[in-house]
């Protein structure tokens, strides 16, 4: 038998981790400033709101459907670089072109051509983004096989993500968004938007180029699937038997669910920070800077409540803590509950509530993506085949579909309450009282139910760890087997 063939991965180094999870501050900040979009070209720009967020929702559908054909074409593609690498050297470029594209429509276009470049743009940013987020994300399943290691690559790759976020944040609040005498509330001044997205590009593509290269000596320990020639009946097949699995569908419902409610939020935080809670851009940045403290402490959280009580209980209670957090503040705001704007106890207890908040929803999701992650040896176990790509990327999909529709909600809502476009940072209190009374039932209730839903997951460790036994077991048999055939080992690359 070639020990090469089946050898594990084994213990990651600090290096590896690191480097492996410095790669998801791309997508952080895609997420973050693509979730601007609709206060930029509603309050910049002036395009209506509900043009907005018709465009960002069509573009979100047609992204949904690129990341399942992604994933799988990952999962099969055969190079000297392995099945991800490839992919993710191939995203740098185009996803710098893009983004920085994005946000320079040309000044003689109508506001139609405007709509139009925008649709045309995020498509392409989101398409791109995903030849390099899709196979990093399949990457951690084959870096981290065990339970809890699973959990703490997932906190580095959490870790950073949300790093990419908030720094893209910090550096909009305490540089480019700061106040002026035209404009006290900086992100509404034009002139920042333009060098805030141009650094925002440079890291994106830095962070892309620096974790493809940190990770690449691993390729040789990864997994290399057989060759196989399958016509599109047989493909199609295929998909389905590694689709069919009870924990992937608790997954995708709670995915659905939870993405119309997280659509919401993301479109619609920037409009609460400016408009519900009075804040400039600095002092936006100072929660910010909470957001930041907390991503350590979140991460250890995530593995030391997860360990104690199993990864279901744990992101379950995240869950339901963090949503009480944020929500919980904003209606006491509403109902007059909360310190006066301006008092001593305001900005701090802001923060106090921020950076508690962030613990707790760092914490679940970095539980919550490990536990996705464990249904790539659960379903491989049941269908025979091991698709990483294409399980996580169908999630993203299911994600990205519900966000794509939830997309249509702030803009719908915002013209419902008759929220002003081009606002001066001063908009009239009964609109946003309104504003908040029909977000906050809408957003709490989907995210409620999304919570909920996963207590119908079953894979807990003892289950896991039967998966991988039998997982490594067919590994070997099939290295043997080839082997016995004179053909090189079809599971992992040659050194």
């Amino acid at each position: 038998m070639d020990s090469k063939a089946a050898a594990a991965p084994g213990h990651l180094s600090l290096r590896t981790k690191s480097l492996y999870g410095f790669g998801s501050i791309s997508f952080g900040v895609h997420v973050y400033v693509l979730s601007l979009l609709l206060f930029f070209y509603n309050q910049i720009i002036g395009l209506p709101a509900q043009m907005v967020s018709l465009a960002l929702a069509a573009t979100l559908v047609l992204d949904a459907l690129w990341d399942p054909i992604l994933g799988q074409f990952s999962d099969r593609l055969r190079t000297p670089w392995g099945r991800r690498h490839p992919l993710m050297y191939l995203s740098a470029i185009p996803v710098a072109v893009t983004m920085f594209l994005l946000w320079r429509p040309p000044a003689s276009f109508s506001m139609v051509e405007k709509g139009v470049w925008l649709f045309v743009l995020v498509t392409a940013a989101r398409l791109v983004i995903s030849l390099y987020e899709v196979p990093s994300q399949a990457l951690a399943p084959e870096l981290a096989p065990d339970y809890h290691q699973r959990t703490g690559l997932m906190a580095w790759r959490w870790v950073f993500f949300t790093f990419g976020g908030v720094i893209v944040t910090l550096l909009g609040s305490f540089i480019f968004f700061r106040a002026t005498k035209q404009y006290p509330q900086g992100q509404l001044n034009p002139a920042g938007w333009g060098p805030f997205t141009l650094t925002a590009t440079l890291v994106m593509f830095g962070s892309i180029v620096i974790s493809a290269l940190g990770t690449h000596d691993r390729i040789k320990t990864l997994h290399r699937p057989p060759v196989r020639k399958l016509n599109f009946t047989q493909t199609v097949a295929d998909i389905a038997r590694t689709l069919k699995n009870w924990n992937l569908a608790v997954a995708l419902s709670a995915s659905v669910i939870g993405g119309i409610g997280y659509g919401m939020y993301l479109g619609l935080a920037f409009y609460i920070d400016t408009f519900v809670w009075g804040l400039p851009a600095k002092s936006v940045g100072m929660l910010q800077l909470a957001a930041l403290a907390a991503l350590l402490p979140g991460a250890w959280l995530a593995g030391a409540v997860s360990r104690r009580f199993g990864k279901k209980k744990s992101c379950i209670a995240f869950f339901l803590i963090g949503l009480t957090l944020l929500q919980g503040p904003i209606l006491l705001q509403v109902m007059g509950l909360f310190p006066a704007h301006g008092s001593a106890a305001y900005m701090p207890l802001l923060i106090v509530l921020r950076f508690v908040w962030s613990i707790f929803n760092n914490s679940a999701y970095i539980v919550v993506t490990s536990m996705i992650a464990d249904i790539t040896e659960d379903a491989q176990v049941k269908s025979g085949n091991r698709a990483e790509g294409l399980l996580m990327a169908t999630n993203s999909f299911v994600v990205k579909l519900t966000t794509g529709f939830a997309n249509l909600l702030p803009g719908l809502i915002l013209a419902y309450v008759a929220f002003p476009a081009k606002a001066s940072g001063t908009v009239d209190p009964a609109i946003v009282a309104h504003f908040v009374w029909v977000y906050l039932p809408a957003t709490t209730s989907v995210s409620l139910i999304s919570i909920l839903i996963w207590l119908f997951y079953r894979i807990d460790q003892k289950t896991h760890e039967k998966n991988l036994a039998t997982v490594r077991e067919a590994e070997a048999l099939a290295a043997r087997a080839a082997e016995a055939a004179g053909e090189a080992a079809p599971l992992r690359a040659a050194e």
